[in-house]
């Protein structure tokens, strides 16, 4: 497994920034998840997330991950980019994925 992989989030409108950082558990092959952010919303959804296996998280239906089922309790806006970024930090984390950065570029 990868080792840790930070995701800096810059939500863009509402200038709400957070940084997630992820870290492998090679003894239960779990994905420890610590999030720092400028948003309540976030900080409170944080609250909530355990522990998280990267292989379900993962392949599971995007509806239905922990991530985004904690966030559709808990975001009210659903364009959030903030699940995602917290999904990809898991994906790599869990050497499911590379280090790559992501761009959403709104013209």
């Amino acid at each position: 497994m990868s080792d840790e992989c930070k995701v800096t989030v810059d939500a863009g409108v509402c200038k709400m920034v957070t940084v997630i950082t992820a870290k492998a558990n090679p003894e239960t092959g779990m994905v420890d998840i610590d999030i720092q952010s400028d948003c309540p919303n976030i900080l409170k959804m944080s609250w909530s997330i355990k522990p998280i296996c990267p292989y379900t998280e993962v392949e599971e239906e995007m509806c239905k991950t922990d991530i985004y089922t904690l966030a559709s309790g808990t975001l009210p806006h659903a364009a959030c980019p903030v699940p995602c970024g917290i999904i990809k930090a898991v994906e790599v984390a869990g050497d499911l994925g590379l280090k790559r950065d992501v761009t959403i570029k709104i013209e």
